[in-house]
């Protein structure tokens, strides 16, 4: 990977991610909320790694302007080998229980512009016949819990998302990677408390192999495949007196 685009490029595993592209060489295009916080993370970048790096601050909420900063990505970098679309808003769960305002910014984040972004990464992959694309879902996703259903909902609608897009990418020779982590050591998870948690870094490894074996899908760490295999599997009219 000599050439990627990051999106929500300050999170904490596009952090671990463009870490170790750039560690490796490659151009890296960051775009986030923070045009300050994206100016740091470039020059530390530059800095220690000699990394050839743009940055652009964007709106993930206002989809009319992704488009726009796709291509802006693409004209710079002369076209991307890969694009991670990486961020996201945790709303707690009854926060948006009580406002479903809050209910609709979960999705329109987690949803809608993941999507948006995605959908816009894989016109031009298309185009091009090569490149992959890699997209933070999350386990939330695999079902519905009344500890996080809303932040779940939005999640398990990209993956659906991915899927069809990786079943109409398939015959151009690009690629799509749905990622789906558990508890990762990020600033967006700091409130939870698991044994299950994993350094950010411990993720971003899992995601570049996964990439460059060409995998469909991703969890990370390994362990999450199985205990969410259980989660699927368990009948609801048991599931529906469990709390979790």
């Amino acid at each position: 990977m000599q050439k990627a685009f990051l999106v929500g490029a300050t999170s904490g595993i596009a952090q671990a991610l463009a870490e170790r592209l750039a560690a490796s060489g490659a151009a890296l295009f960051l775009a986030g909320r923070s045009g300050g916080k994206l100016d740091l993370m470039a020059r530390d970048l530059r800095l220690r790694h000699g990394a050839r790096v743009e940055t652009l601050a964007v709106e993930f909420e206002k989809t009319e302007g992704h488009a726009g900063a796709v291509r802006r990505a693409w004209e710079w970098l002369g076209g991307a080998d890969a694009s991670f679309v990486c961020h996201g808003a945790l709303i707690d769960q009854k926060v948006c229980e009580r406002d479903f305002g809050e209910a609709t910014r979960s999705f329109q984040i987690n949803l809608l512009s993941a999507a948006s972004f995605a959908g816009e990464i894989a016109n031009r992959m298309e185009a091009a016949g090569h490149g992959t694309l890699v997209v933070i879902s999350s386990v939330a996703g695999d079902r519905g819990r009344q500890s996080n259903y809303a932040y779940g909902a939005a999640k398990a609608g990209l993956t659906a998302f991915l899927q069809g897009l990786r079943n109409r990418l398939f015959p151009s020779g690009a690629r799509v990677l749905t990622v789906k982590p558990g508890y990762v050591d990020t600033p967006m998870a700091a409130h939870i408390r698991s044994s299950l948690k994993v350094s950010a870094d411990r993720a971003a490894r899992d995601i570049l192999c996964a990439a460059e074996k060409g995998c469909d899908t991703l969890y990370t760490p390994w362990f999450w495949r199985p205990i969410m295999l259980v989660v699927r599997l368990i009948p609801e009219y048991v599931f529906k007196r469990m709390k979790l």
